[in-house]
């Protein structure tokens, strides 16, 4: 068991490391007024910056308290998801893989926050006037961690589990 969370933990640094990567990349090439169509009526890759949390929430809130309160919330976060992998009984590879993935986002976006305040998010996928808000690999790996966490729960609910 201690050889798949050491092998989720090393999933979750490579998360980070490509959600470091990306970030790096679009701040480093993309300008703010950029807008690169990837695919044309879907998806394109942008330069935003995002204050909040996923997908904007908070991101036009004035409080002075919000960065500290999100950085407070994302350490406890990252501390919770690895003290939940590392204590899990009979881990599977789907609860490992959805531990990595949470913990990886969770650490992506912890560290922009402890350097500069704010996640660089680049993703923005549309259809017409509708969009969803620009995102990043670590809200992707997250909200991808707790969907499988879910698919996990309903598993074991059933009695249908994978302990390799």
């Amino acid at each position: 068991m201690v050889d798949a969370r050491l092998k989720s933990f090393a999933l979750a640094m490579g998360v980070l490391g490509l959600d470091r990567l990306t970030k790096w990349l679009v701040e480093r090439d993309v300008s703010f007024s950029a807008d690169y169509k990837i695919i044309p009526g879907l998806f394109d890759i942008v330069h935003s910056e995002n204050r909040g949390v996923a997908f904007g929430v908070f991101n036009d809130s004035e409080s002075q308290w919000r960065t500290l309160l999100l950085i407070a919330l994302s350490i406890a976060a990252v501390i919770w998801v690895s003290v939940m992998l590392w204590r899990a009984k009979q881990p599977d590879r789907l609860l490992c893989l959805a531990f990595a993935l949470v913990l990886g986002g969770a650490a992506g976006n912890l560290f922009d926050r402890l350097v500069s305040g704010r996640v660089t998010d680049f993703l923005l996928f549309y259809i017409g006037e509708y969009q969803w808000p620009s995102f990043n690999v670590a809200d992707s790996a997250i909200v991808i961690g707790c969907i499988l966490l879910i698919v996990d729960q309903r598993r074991v609910k059933h009695g249908k589990t994978d302990t390799r």
